[in-house]
């Protein structure tokens, strides 16, 4: 976990797996599979000892306790200044007051400040709007964000869940007018939802954005710790679990769990690791945010970051996990473009080795 890359255009090194916290604490949605915080220190510590330094988190994690516990695991540890501290916001504290939701000013600055004093701290490293509210002007959450820098308040600015559209908006809003940038956009993406690549992806990579992939695993499809069976999907956990609204895994993630499962045994990792291993090194992808229910979990996922899927093995799973491309988006692929736009020829943006990536320190 030694190894840091930019964030995004920026100058903020994160490591390529952020630790998720969305299960520490028991309130909330997320009471049913939420940690303690005498459960939750091994995984922090564990994850910190390790070199990361990405930590993700959320308002509504846990009804705010998510926040409340790694504030007092972070005081414990003191370690704040090594952290890359990560909230976000969006979702109603207060249902009845419609102004303590969405993406506005006035629940922006409200949020952060809270977020602060959860935390115990006097900024956040990254914040990220949580979620699209549909309604308020993009340039207001941009500005807003200026303002929450200038003032200290925050260090970076980013997305979450929002559109393609919305995302690219807001970044040429902020070039346009020498303000904060976005430096990511947090978005679900694995072998089990790729459609991100059609694009969030390409975008990104235009824009100066990062990618950070959350759900990377799947909601646990892609650690192998379910089957199906006659009776429908066994194993622990929600999606085992017949009486929880999880969602329905249909056939074609199955061919997906069996791909994953013949290349992981292949080459002799777990599947878990396999999968965020494919991720973290997608086109476009910074980091990935990956919870854990325990210290082993977490060790496990830390170490899919300690080997290569061979060309052939990532080939397999390319193909096993291909999304459909949407009727406009096959004009934009290389076997039409070759076919309609520039037949006979070869034409690229930039030849070979351009641009070599720049490595600081050990591994360079």
């Amino acid at each position: 976990m030694n190894h840091y890359y930019l964030l995004g255009r920026s100058g903020l090194r994160v490591s390529r797996l952020a630790l998720g916290t969305m299960n520490f604490g028991t309130g909330g949605w997320h009471a049913a599979y939420g940690k303690t915080e005498a459960e939750s220190e091994p995984i922090f510590r564990r994850y910190v000892e390790s070199g990361g330094n990405f930590i993700d988190t959320a308002d509504f994690y846990t009804a705010g306790e998510s926040e409340r516990i790694l504030g007092r695991l972070i005081a414990r540890a003191g370690n704040r200044d090594r952290l890359v501290l990560t909230s976000k916001y969006t979702n109603s504290v207060d249902p009845s007051d419609p102004n303590a939701s969405g993406n506005g000013r006035k629940h922006m600055i409200r949020a952060v400040e809270a977020s602060l004093r959860r935390l115990g701290t006097d900024h956040l490293d990254l914040y990220l709007l949580h979620t699209w509210d549909r309604i308020t002007p993009v340039e207001e959450v941009v500005r807003t964000f200026d303002d929450l820098v200038r003032a200290g308040k925050i260090r970076y600015a980013g997305l979450s869940d929002v559109p393609a559209w919305y995302a690219a908006r807001a970044q040429s809003y902020a070039e346009a007018h020498a303000l904060t940038p976005m430096v990511t956009l947090q978005l679900p993406y694995g072998l089990t939802m790729r459609d991100v690549e059609h694009e969030y992806a390409p975008m990104a990579q235009n824009l100066g954005i990062g990618l950070t992939a959350w759900s990377p695993l799947g909601g646990g499809i892609l650690t192998g710790k379910y089957q199906r069976t006659g009776q429908g999907v066994v194993g622990e956990g929600r999606l085992g679990d017949p009486g929880a609204a999880a969602p329905k895994i249909d056939d074609n993630t199955w061919r997906i769990v069996g791909a994953l499962e013949e290349v992981a045994e292949g080459l002799g990792r777990p599947m878990a690791q396999v999968a965020l291993n494919w991720v973290v090194t997608q086109p476009g992808v910074a980091s990935a945010v990956a919870g854990a229910s325990s210290e082993k979990q977490l060790a496990g996922n830390l170490a899919a970051l300690d080997f290569e899927i061979p060309a052939d093995a990532r080939r397999r799973l390319d193909e096993a996990s291909a999304p459909r491309t949407p009727q406009l988006y096959s004009m934009f692929t290389p076997e039409y473009q070759a076919m309609v736009v520039s037949p006979g020829l070869s034409i690229g943006d930039k030849p070979a080795g351009y641009a070599p990536p720049v490595l600081n320190g050990a591994g360079s």
